[in-house]
């Protein structure tokens, strides 16, 4: 967590000055991201709500993504990050929202992506997504990379 802790004061520190807010849906970084947000000082004036989406009831419950809504969008990819940042960003009515999906490992996903893959958007103003292949079946460490990943995504974006 602690090597977090730069990443998420930086994206703090850039959302408090501008007044804007940030949601978040995670899936395998497991709530890494939300917790690295939360534990900057005054996080209530930008972080508006995290939300594990780790599976499809999950996913159905906290961003009110139906199926149809994924009809035609494979999990684990760019569009599916990005269907997951934007369904955040809308839910919570937030200025921005990252949104997370991969293989944390150690055996890669039902669709084929191997372990250490992951699929990061950014929702807001502008639109980004990455994909990152970390190359590592450990689980702990791809959470981490995933959720730092995530978190430099939302940087560069919000630096624009």
């Amino acid at each position: 967590m602690t090597t977090l802790m730069p990443l998420a004061a930086q994206v703090a520190e850039l959302l408090k000055t501008r007044r804007e807010t940030i949601a978040v849906a995670e899936s395998s970084a497991g709530g890494l991201i939300s917790a690295a947000l939360l534990a900057q000082p005054g996080a209530s004036a930008y972080f508006l709500g995290g939300a594990v989406v780790y599976t499809y009831a999950s996913r159905g419950v906290f961003l009110d993504v139906l199926p149809s809504a994924i009809e035609g969008i494979r999990p684990a990819t760019e569009p599916y990050a990005l269907l997951l940042a934007r369904a955040a960003r809308q839910r919570l009515s937030a200025t921005w929202a990252l949104g997370e999906t991969g293989a944390t490992g150690p055996a890669g996903n039902r669709y084929g992506d191997p372990a250490g893959y992951a699929c990061l958007a950014v929702a807001g103003p502008l639109e980004r997504a990455v994909t990152l292949e970390t190359g590592s079946a450990d689980r702990v460490e791809n959470m981490r990379a995933f959720a730092a990943a995530a978190l430099e995504l939302l940087a560069a974006t919000l630096a624009r």
